[in-house]
């Protein structure tokens, strides 16, 4: 563990008088890099994770899920379509700009521009500046989640982010999986700012000497977050001292993170569900409702928690896990071979059929081990599956044009509400609102649309619970997707260095708090 000196402590070393704290230089292994620098190219949570790092949201999540101020000081009802945000003063951008309302507006229109995370603003008609340090969010009914999607809302620097480019491009430009100016530079009012990155090796970052957040206790001077995609070997990194944390520690690996001297292992458990998806555009099959049915029943997803997850997950008959608006106990995880093999021959499939299938291979726990698995379950009803497995860079271009019969998906609710699985995974796919962004299944059905979109209005908890439960039944019925199981969370890290109070099972570890002791 390498620790370098801040210039006070430097001074006063160099006086011969001692020093309280010293700043620390930590090396972070993650299975996968960001991949892109761009905090609205992608909703996934290696973007988020990037944005708590060199961004600010205006609230954000404690641990116990509730809110917390951040670059919006204090917020409050106005009336039912709005909700007013007090914008902290004097915060600058790493660029050494000032951020205004006029940031905050630019990057709520961005946002609903955003191919990815134009459905979580769909709510909204606009975000109005009242004043430099004042902004309304106006919904276009009475909308209860609120503060959850503000979470989500990173400012952007608008003037750094404004112009054209040496080639003549704009500098605001989005582009998917592209080389545009936002997805190589950043000005962000987060703790850190990026010193340095190469795709697939390494990011660097530095302490933001500006950062507006005097009063937190983190001493993270610099970090470097290097991807690791093998469990076995970042895991060997951690215990040999050549990195100080590392997400995720596999299942297979706890109990050696457990046993080694100067190793704390710190879990969670998790919400994000990993489920299929059935794509019926490209496979006829999986038009019929009793094929998809079939597939759920002979994909055996308590004994994947059991043998590949070793129990560190929960399995899954629905979206929501417990806990969450929408949640029925009844739906149930459904493995019967039997049934399945008889529902094939009652779709006029007694002999199979083919289908591709993709799932990446370093973006969630065990994820290759886990498809390869479901593939050799499909075997025994007659389903030859041509399995593809990619790291996460390369995979999601393919899922973004939906390239297998059956694609993996995993997904962390952005409001932590039930709603917000159906409304990226299930709606029928909407380009211009942003519904179904992640619906590889191209599932549609009229009837859930309606229900979700009646759910994001319904401001009484227990009659949208009732209309979210009765989604999830529907989609039940309809074998909508097929899931697999709710994945725990698990990091572990030097034991001086104290992760615990900076993780959360939203899994966007907040470094800016992270607090490291000299060895």
């Amino acid at each position: 563990m390498k620790t370098i000196k801040s210039k006070l402590a430097v001074a006063l070393m160099a006086a011969g008088l001692s020093f309280s704290a010293a700043a620390a230089d930590i090396k972070v292994a993650y299975d996968a890099d960001p991949v892109s620098l761009d905090p609205h190219e992608q909703l996934s949570g290696g973007t988020l994770q990037l944005s708590h790092m060199v961004f600010d949201p205006l609230v954000r999540y404690t641990q116990d899920f509730d809110f917390e101020p951040r670059l919006a000081e204090s917020w409050e009802r106005v009336d039912d379509n709005t909700f007013r945000f007090t914008l902290r003063k004097g915060v600058k951008f790493h660029s050494g700009n000032t951020l205004t309302a006029d940031d905050v507006v630019w990057t709520f229109n961005r946002l609903k521009d955003s191919p990815d995370f134009k459905a979580i603003f769909e709510p909204y008609t606009e975000l109005k500046k009242v004043d430099d340090y004042t902004v309304e969010l106006i919904s276009k009914g009475s909308y209860p989640l609120v503060l959850q999607t503000a979470t989500y809302i990173f400012p952007m620097d608008s003037k750094f982010y404004s112009g054209k480019t040496e080639d003549g491009k704009d500098k605001a430009e989005l582009v998917k999986h592209g080389n545009s100016f936002a997805s190589t530079h950043v000005s962000g009012t987060g703790p850190f700012i990026v010193t340095a990155r190469e795709q697939g090796v390494k990011v660097d970052f530095e302490r933001f000497d500006g950062y507006w957040d005097t009063e937190s206790k983190g001493n993270v001077d610099k970090l470097t977050l290097v991807p690791i995609k093998e469990d076995a070997t970042r895991v060997a990194a951690l215990l040999s001292g050549g990195v100080d944390m590392i997400a995720p520690v596999a299942p297979n690996d706890h109990q050696r993170v457990k046993n080694a001297k100067g190793i704390d292992l710190v879990t969670l458990p998790g919400t994000r569900i990993i489920t299929f998806q059935m794509n019926q555009n490209s496979n006829e099959a999986l038009k019929d409702v009793r094929v998809r049915q079939a597939i759920v029943h002979a994909i055996n997803n308590e004994g994947i928690v059991k043998k590949i997850m070793k129990g560190f997950a929960t399995a899954a008959g629905q979206q929501g896990p417990s806990g969450y608006s929408g949640y029925d106990a009844d739906l149930v995880p459904r493995y019967d071979l039997k049934k399945a093999k008889a529902l094939m021959k009652e779709a006029g499939y007694e002999k199979g059929f083919k289908l591709t299938m993709m799932a990446p291979n370093n973006r969630y726990v065990n994820d290759a081990k886990v498809a390869q698995a479901a593939a050799a379950m499909l075997s025994k009803i007659g389903i030859k599956v041509d399995l593809k497995t990619l790291p996460k860079a390369q995979y999601w271009p393919e899922f973004d044009v939906c390239a297998a019969d059956m694609m993996m998906i995993g997904w962390h609710s952005d409001t932590e509400d039930s709603a917000n699985f159906s409304e990226f995974l299930t709606m029928t796919r909407d380009e211009k609102t942003g519904k179904g962004q992640y619906n590889c299944g191209h599932y549609s059905n009229a009837e859930v649309d309606k229900l979700v979109n009646e759910s994001n209005v319904e401001t009484d908890p227990a009659k949208r619970d009732a209309i979210l439960q009765k989604v999830e039944a529907t989609l039940y019925e309809d074998a909508a997707f097929v899931p697999l199981h709710w994945q725990n969370l698990a990091w572990g890290a030097s034991a001086n260095v104290h992760i615990k109070p900076i993780v959360n099972a939203m899994n966007f570890p907040y470094f800016g708090d992270l607090v490291v002791d000299e060895k």
